[in-house]
């Protein structure tokens, strides 16, 4: 017999299966097609966990940053995804976002709603060690994708080497070595016309 608690949880987790839906400006692979969060949340997971030796901080809880990377984007189901380099639309993202959380974490029990929006709020301020290196893969994996796909979206939206450094310094922060790696690919994508100084 369902409890009201289930019926809570089975329905926040049908409404989250539309993140299947919100595609990103990153192409997959191949660069046949776009990722969509569903793709990019998992990968950032399975990221998190394969890379954890590289984080900054030695003691990091990587369950934490797991789960964080699980649920990072899951407000884009109401606020839609905002490309990074844009301006004009990340003016009211995070209004848009903040709004779209309380709906969302709020279909789940109290305190399994409060315990997401509190992952979602602690890796938006990127302040702990956690939420540090969960942006950190947040940032490199699209890099990566990008370089895959021969500079995939920056030469579509026509984005220079400082664009892709300003944003993805971050990387610094929660992993430096991987920040080291990312510099050498920047630097390998100007060298094959991926990306332009």
């Amino acid at each position: 017999m369902s409890t009201e608690r289930l019926k809570k949880q089975i329905e926040f987790i049908l409404e989250v299966d539309k993140i299947k839906n919100i595609f990103r400006m990153t192409k997959i692979h191949d660069g046949s097609r776009r990722e969509n969060d569903a793709e990019h949340s998992w990968h950032l997971a399975l990221m998190a966990f394969l890379l954890s030796e590289y984080s900054k901080e030695d003691d990091i809880d990587i369950l934490k940053v797991m789960k964080m990377c699980l649920v990072h984007d899951i407000v884009e189901i109401d606020a839609g995804d905002t490309f990074c380099y844009d301006a004009v639309g990340n003016m009211d993202k995070l209004e848009r976002e903040q709004k779209a959380a309380k709906r969302i974490f709020g279909l789940l029990p109290e305190d399994q709603g409060k315990e997401l929006m509190e992952l979602w709020e602690e890796f938006d301020a990127m302040e702990t060690p956690e939420a540090k290196y969960a942006a950190s893969m947040d940032r490199l994996q699209p890099m990566l994708l990008n370089f895959l796909n021969k500079g995939g979206t920056w030469p579509e939206h026509h984005i220079v080497r400082k664009q892709v450094e300003q944003r993805n310094h971050h990387i610094n922060d929660g992993a430096p070595k991987l920040w080291e790696f990312a510099t050498e690919m920047l630097d390998k994508s100007v060298e094959e016309g991926y990306l332009t100084e």
